[in-house]
C-alpha cells in the first residue's frame, strides 16, 4: 500500500458538555504509516478528540471514517475490531490482574493462538520489564510500568491505528525518553499513530505533522520540522 493512503478522515466533529462546546468542528486525516501529534494546552479537546474518534463520547456533528468505512456511529468494541485502538490517559489497566493477564485481556477478541503468543513476545520484546513482572498485580507496578503495561495490552489487539492520550504523563524524564523510543518503534514496525501529548517538544521531534487544538478548534497544522522552528509555536508550546 502506498503510503499516502489515508487512513483516518475526521470532519467537521462537533462535541458538547452541556452548554459546553469542546469541539467547535475540527477536520484532520491521518495517512497510513504517520506519526501524527496533536498538541494544546489542557481544555483544548485533546482527549475529547480521542474519545470521539473510538466512540466513548457522543459526537452532536461530524464524520469519522477508518481506512475508508464511515465508522461515526459504530460501537466502540466494533471499531476496537477494525484496529483503531485506544490507550487511555492515566493508563486504565486491570490492577487486580496479573501483568500477563492485562495483556490476554488486549486480546480478548483474537481466537489466533499462534498470533498472540507471537505479539506477546513482540511485548515482551518491547517491554522487558514487563516480561521480568510477569506474575506481578498490575497495581503494584510504577506509573511508568503500568504505562508500558497499557501500551502493550494495545499492542496485543493487534493496531492499525494506534490512538495514544498523554503516554508521558507523570512519567521521571528519563522514563519520557524511553515511551517516545518505544512509540517510534511501534511505528516502525508498521502501526500508524495518532498521539496526544502534552510534552509538545517530544511529541513534535517524533512526529511528521502537528495539529495545534486550541479551545476546541484547530489553530495551526503543518510539517512537524516546520512547526518546531515556527515563533508563534516556540513562544506559545516549547517554552521559547
Amino acid at each position: 500500500m502506498a503510503d499516502t493512503e489515508t487512513m483516518l478522515e475526521v470532519t467537521n466533529l462537533t462535541v458538547s458538555y452541556g452548554a459546553i462546546r469542546a469541539l467547535k468542528g475540527i477536520s484532520f486525516s491521518v495517512e497510513q504509516g504517520e506519526i501524527i501529534s496533536l498538541i494544546g494546552s489542557n481544555g483544548a479537546g485533546k482527549t475529547t478528540t480521542l474519545h470521539s474518534i473510538s466512540n466513548l463520547i457522543k459526537k452532536q456533528g461530524g464524520s469519522v471514517s477508518f481506512n475508508g468505512e464511515n465508522i461515526t456511529s459504530l460501537a466502540a468494541d466494533q471499531i476496537v475490531k477494525r484496529g483503531l485502538i485506544h490507550v487511555p490517559e492515566g493508563r486504565r489497566i486491570f490492577a487486580n490482574l496479573t501483568v500477563r493477564e492485562n495483556l490476554e485481556m488486549g486480546a480478548f477478541i483474537r481466537k489466533d493462538k499462534t498470533g498472540i503468543k507471537s505479539d506477546m513476545e513482540r511485548v515482551y520484546e518491547l517491554f522487558p520489564r514487563l516480561k521480568e513482572r510477569v506474575k506481578q498485580v498490575a497495581g503494584t507496578l510504577s506509573g511508568g510500568e503500568q504505562q508500558m503495561l497499557a501500551m502493550g495490552r494495545g499492542i496485543m489487539s493487534q493496531p492499525k491505528l494506534l490512538l495514544l492520550d498523554e503516554p508521558s504523563m507523570g512519567l521521571a524524564p528519563i522514563l519520557v525518553d524511553e515511551i517516545f523510543d518505544i512509540i517510534q518503534r511501534i511505528n516502525k514496525d508498521g502501526t500508524t499513530i495518532l498521539l496526544v501529548e502534552q510534552n509538545a517538544f517530544k511529541a513534535m521531534n517524533i512526529a511528521n505533522r502537528v495539529y495545534i487544538l486550541e479551545t476546541g478548534n484547530i489553530i495551526k497544522s503543518g510539517d512537524a520540522k516546520e512547526l518546531i522552528t515556527d515563533p508563534a509555536v516556540k513562544a506559545a508550546y516549547l517554552g521559547g
